[in-house]
């Protein structure tokens, strides 16, 4: 009587916990989107790091970077490639928007996949946003 019990539990215990990769195999995944680069990022080809390390370590750059600009005054940075930036997010020469001019496709496109509102936009706009 009880072998009977355990198999039973033994068989929904295993389904429980395969249900999740069945149900990944089921639904469609939608892959990661690919910012794309518009303006001056798409002839630039260079930025403040490299693409792997900018996409991987931005928000803690943006951390750094407002922590220096708001405690200490600094506004410049320079880059790997010994190229100095404004340390800013708004529209500018060599600022991030400066390059990356269309916010929606470049920053929202990541942010939306990833379901994160960072709370930076709740100071820095982009002027094409003002109406």
């Amino acid at each position: 009587m009880s072998k009977n019990m355990i198999m039973a539990g033994l068989v929904v215990f295993v389904l429980a916990v395969l249900s999740p990769f069945w149900f990944n195999l089921i639904t469609s995944t939608q892959a990661a989107p690919k910012p794309e680069l518009l303006g001056k990022a798409a002839t630039a080809k260079k930025c403040v790091l490299d693409k792997y390390e900018m996409r991987a370590e931005h928000m803690y750059l943006l951390d750094v970077w407002r922590d220096s600009v708001v405690r200490n005054g600094d506004r410049k940075y320079t880059g790997t490639n010994g190229q100095t930036f404004n340390m800013s997010l708004s529209t500018g020469e060599n600022s991030c928007l400066g390059c990356h001019e269309d916010k929606a496709k470049f920053c929202d496109s990541c942010h939306d996949y990833a379901s994160v509102s960072p709370y930076c936009w709740e100071c820095h706009t982009n002027p094409k946003e003002i109406k």
